[in-house]
């Protein structure tokens, strides 16, 4: 069941994100966007309500509880620069908007482009391994809660990969600035 709220809560954050566009594009009403736009945190304080109250239930630990915890660390970081980015290219696109904002397209701007890019996961990740923490505190049952401790190694090692194939390889061999004819 808690899968399912959680694809509902990146179904709904899609949906939010659009809409709240939409109203503030095309009906030209910034408060009401902006009022959508705010239920995007939301579904992530639902999705941790929920979580925090299946475990109170007796609920073992399985792998929706440890997703939900990786979903909502990314969402805390990722979630402000998605916005950003679709209302740029919405804004280009159908409100005579600047051009959007893009990544550097090499050289050492790139690679630093890329750690911060890393340095935002590492963010998210920390904040997962804090939920995932606060959870096996809050049952404080080891045998209900042994599924979350898989989770801190899986995003150590998600991140260490991130780490080496991006910024670190870019560091040693940066990317080569395209010119664009």
């Amino acid at each position: 069941m808690l899968l399912y709220l959680i694809i509902g809560c990146e179904i709904g954050f899609w949906i939010f994100l659009f809409v709240g566009l939409f109203i503030r594009y095309f009906f030209r009403s910034p408060k009401l966007s902006k009022a959508v736009l705010l239920c995007v945190p939301l579904l992530d304080f639902i999705l941790l309500c929920a979580t925090a109250l299946d475990l109170h239930n007796g609920s073992i630990a399985d792998f929706a509880h440890g997703l939900a915890a990786v979903y909502l660390g990314f969402t805390l970081v990722y979630g402000a620069s998605v916005i950003k980015w679709a209302d740029q290219h919405i804004a280009y696109c159908f409100a005579s908007g600047e051009k959007p904002d893009q990544p550097p397209s090499g050289g050492w701007e790139y690679t630093f482009y890329e750690w911060q890019q890393w340095g935002k996961g590492v963010a998210a990740g920390v904040i997962a391994w804090v939920l995932l923490a606060l959870a096996i505190a809050y049952v404080d049952q080891p045998e209900r809660t042994s599924a979350l401790n898989e989770w801190f190694a899986g995003i150590f090692w998600v991140l260490a990969i991130w780490l080496l194939v991006w910024p670190v390889w870019y560091s040693i061999f940066p990317k080569k600035l395209s010119h664009k004819v």
